[in-house]
């Protein structure tokens, strides 16, 4: 499904290399409101991935004996309990203004910073595979707990809006940044190809060694805990090193868990300056955000990018409250791609394009299917907050166009279509509310600590389940 969406963006990127892609294609295919209603979906999603990488490097570090001792960042008792107390926010602020600094440093000094980064984050899960398959792999854990699939289809829906779809995304990564890429038009499309071709076979492995290296014994009879016990602080991956006598591999597993998100962290926050700054572009929003110094970055979008991200510590101190929200709108800002690739591909056919998706009439409406079954599958919850934001974003934008005298009537012209989708998702979502609420609870999020076990690796989000 993600894989649809990623031949999308690689030829929409290679075609049309600017900043915020996400913002601009509707733009050019659709108009100004569609174009803001991408890019404000895309927005969101980007602002709110530095908060979370925040929040995961600190309750990695706050599970460290002696700073839970010593520097407790995370309230243990009472209501708040899991959550980050004041001296936390007052960290994640600062790493917050640390991520803010690099971004303005300028693109090459943001790339150069995440060099080593990138390296690390790919070498830490090849070594984890090659290590823990070469001590222990069971094949038969598959068939183990009530066989494959134990949970059915239902199972493997919930496992995709709750973290497979987080853990996935980012390969259009380089199309938001395309505007300071050097050779865009011949590198954009091998880069979205080749991150999401990479990141699905290191997801791949690193679950298929997980499950086979775990204890029969503990599996045997189902998956409530299959590593014999809760994950410690730390993560299963770290957990299960430990059981398979591998404490050096553990230790490094825990820096990960610390390098891994801030890393993701800077670079989120990249993008998000950048879609502001596309959004900026257009008439209805503050020119302000458009606006760059004489290494060309965009400083006031940086700036508020950090802002609002910050922001999100108050109602979000969680990762987990975070990542649906970012999730749906994630789906939202997907679906967009399709439907601006073929509406560009009938306005602006003549545009030469360094890669076209195949068979374009079978895949992209496939493609476009696929992100509108997962802002479905997070359920009626997350659809009416996410119709709130979009309908947030809707004021923004008629308050810019009055103040900015634009004609209201043509950027609706072509946009139409997004409300009746939108809407149509909330009706969709509202009869089946409650029969998704009882399997989240029949269920408990079973396999967040399972599916989320890649993302512990190559970005440091802690799947923890209490």
């Amino acid at each position: 499904m993600l894989g649809l969406l990623a031949l999308t963006y690689a030829e929409l990127g290679a075609a049309y290399p600017v900043a915020g892609a996400s913002a601009r294609f509707p733009y050019y295919s659709h108009g100004p409101l569609a174009g803001f209603s991408a890019g404000w979906a895309a927005w969101l999603q980007a602002v709110f991935i530095a908060p979370i990488e925040v929040i995961a490097a600190i309750t990695y570090v706050n599970s460290v004996g002696w700073v839970n001792h010593h520097f407790n960042m995370i309230n243990k008792m009472g209501p708040s309990a899991g959550l980050l107390n004041g001296l936390g926010l007052v960290v994640a602020i600062i790493l917050m203004v640390l991520f803010t600094a690099i971004n303005l440093g300028g693109a090459k000094f943001l790339s150069d910073s995440n060099t080593l980064t990138v390296i690390w984050k790919t070498a830490v899960p090849v070594l984890a595979i090659g290590v823990i398959a070469w001590l222990q792999f069971i094949p038969e854990n598959f068939h183990a707990g009530g066989g494959f699939m134990p949970f059915g289809f239902h199972g493997v829906f919930a496992a995709l809006t709750g973290g497979i779809v987080f853990s996935m995304q980012g390969f259009e990564q380089a199309a938001q940044l395309a505007g300071e890429a050097r050779n865009p038009k011949r590198d954009l499309s091998r880069a979205i190809l080749a991150a999401m071709v990479i990141g699905g076979i290191l997801y791949s492995l690193l679950q298929i060694v997980m499950i086979g290296a775990l204890n029969p014994a503990h599996i045997a009879t189902g998956w409530a805990r299959p590593l014999g016990t809760d994950p410690s602080d730390y993560g299963a991956w770290y957990t299960l090193a430990l059981a398979l006598g591998v404490g050096w591999l553990a230790k490094i597993l825990i820096l990960d868990a610390v390098i891994s998100p801030a890393g993701a962290g800077v670079v989120y926050m990249a993008t998000a300056a950048r879609l502001s700054y596309a959004l900026g572009e257009e008439r209805e929003m503050p020119g302000a955000l458009a606006t760059t110094n004489d290494k060309g970055v965009p400083v006031v979008s940086i700036l508020v990018a950090a802002v609002v991200g910050s922001l999100a510590f108050g109602p979000f101190k969680s990762w987990v409250a975070l990542v649906n929200v970012v999730t749906g709108a994630t789906a939202i800002m997907y679906a967009f791609a399709p439907v601006s690739l073929a509406a560009l591909n009938k306005t602006d056919a003549a545009r030469p394009r360094s890669y076209r998706v195949p068979c374009p009439s079978l895949l992209l409406p496939a493609a476009f299917c696929s992100a509108n079954l997962i802002i479905y599958w997070e359920g009626f919850a997350t659809v009416w907050k996410l119709a709130c934001a979009m309908l947030v974003g809707l004021i923004l934008f008629v308050l810019g166009a009055r103040r900015a005298r634009t004609d209201l009537r043509r950027s609706l012209h072509n946009a139409t279509w997004i409300a009746p989708w939108l809407g149509g998702h909330h009706w969709i979502c509202w009869p089946l509310r409650r029969r998704s609420e009882k399997y989240s609870t029949q269920l408990g999020r079973p396999g967040r600590r399972h599916r989320l076990c890649a993302r512990d690796l190559l970005l440091g989000t802690q799947a923890r389940t209490r």
